[in-house]
């Protein structure tokens, strides 16, 4: 839209955009179709469907990390040991703390791609729709990282908690027949294991495995992502990007799958029968090596591989396509400028 001339000969300046004339309707979609407001809501999407896709899978991984040397309840095949769970528990044994990790990662997927398109776009880009380097990808997506682990991690602790105790560990003794509830869990932690430092037990590690997790998980997938777009195309295929999602999950859970067995061994550290009473983090990397070798760091790595792909492919595709959506709801640039 170009200017039009003035009586005084000139131009007169364009119309400026606003939103207080819009409907409640078409405000409400203004909002929502904001790139960071959309990225914020597309993450909490793609968290939610992610996670109840592989929850069998997530929960398995946690029982094979808790599970130190000299116990032997889950010391199975993955196959086999999802079929003691079903046998055991039934669907509900499939689904136990799924709940929770629900509500944990909704906020917490939410916050990581609404944060990272936030730094992206405020920070880290030059000029809007800069390219970014592979180390800028890397840094934004620590930072979401660290953002968002900061505001979710009380819920992430008792969501290990819940994943645990009804599993059939001889040191927990007897199964409870009512498995406690997220509330009443989070309760009693901070009531009897010390207060609020409690609900933040292992965050070092963790923080110290989430931050190059993510980043490595976003600079990857925009890579292959980019690599998978061919010439003339604006956006790759769905099942190009379901493959990227795949691709970076599996790289960046390798690399630092060791934080991950730490921070489980932490976040139990004063659970009655299963602690460790590690001092700190080489302490407990000192003791899990000599106790249970090298592989004790990757407890669990089998199930976790098996369950990134379809959860990082599932994850970054309703992302996209509910982010897409959501920018598309923008009201036309005529109604803006009425």
């Amino acid at each position: 839209m170009s200017a039009t001339p003035s009586a005084s000969g000139a131009p007169s300046p364009l119309p400026i955009p606003t939103v207080e004339k819009l409907s409640a309707a078409d405000q409400f979609r203004f909002a929502v179709s904001q790139p960071t407001v959309a990225a914020f809501c597309a993450g909490g999407v793609a968290g939610a469907v992610s996670r109840t896709v592989v929850s069998p899978l997530e929960r398995l991984k946690i029982l094979y990390q808790v599970q130190s040397s000299g116990r032997e309840a889950y010391k199975l095949s993955v196959g086999k040991a999802l079929a003691k769970m079903w046998m055991e528990e039934g669907w509900r044994g499939f689904m136990a703390g799924n709940g929770t990790n629900c509500i944990r990662i909704v906020p917490y997927s939410a916050v990581q791609f609404g944060s990272y398109n936030f730094y992206k776009r405020n920070i880290f880009e030059r000029h809007p729709g800069d390219s970014l380097t592979p180390l800028s990808r890397l840094t934004c997506g620590g930072l979401a990282g660290i953002t968002s682990v900061t505001f979710t991690y009380p819920l992430d602790i008792v969501r290990t908690r819940l994943s645990i105790q009804t599993a059939s560990f001889a040191e927990l003794g007897e199964r409870p027949r009512k498995m406690p509830g997220m509330w009443e869990t989070l309760v009693k932690m901070y009531r009897t294991e010390g207060g609020f430092p409690a609900l933040y037990r292992g965050i070092v590690p963790t923080v110290a495995g989430v931050a190059p997790y993510v980043g490595l998980n976003f600079m990857v997938y925009e890579h292959v992502r980019q690599y998978l777009t061919l010439d003339g195309e604006q956006n790759p295929s769905a099942v190009r990007k379901l493959l990227a999602g795949a691709i970076s999950g599996a790289v960046a859970q390798t690399c630092t799958y060791p934080f991950d067995v730490l921070r489980r061994r932490f976040q139990i550290n004063t659970m009655s029968g299963m602690g460790y009473q590690y001092k700190g983090i080489f302490d407990a990397v000192r003791v899990i090596v000599t106790e249970e070798g090298l592989r004790g760091l990757y407890k669990g790595i089998v199930p976790n591989l098996l369950k990134v792909a379809p959860s990082m492919a599932s994850s970054w595709l309703s992302y996209e396509v509910c982010r897409d959506f959501l920018v598309g709801l923008k009201p036309e640039e005529t109604k803006l400028l009425q």
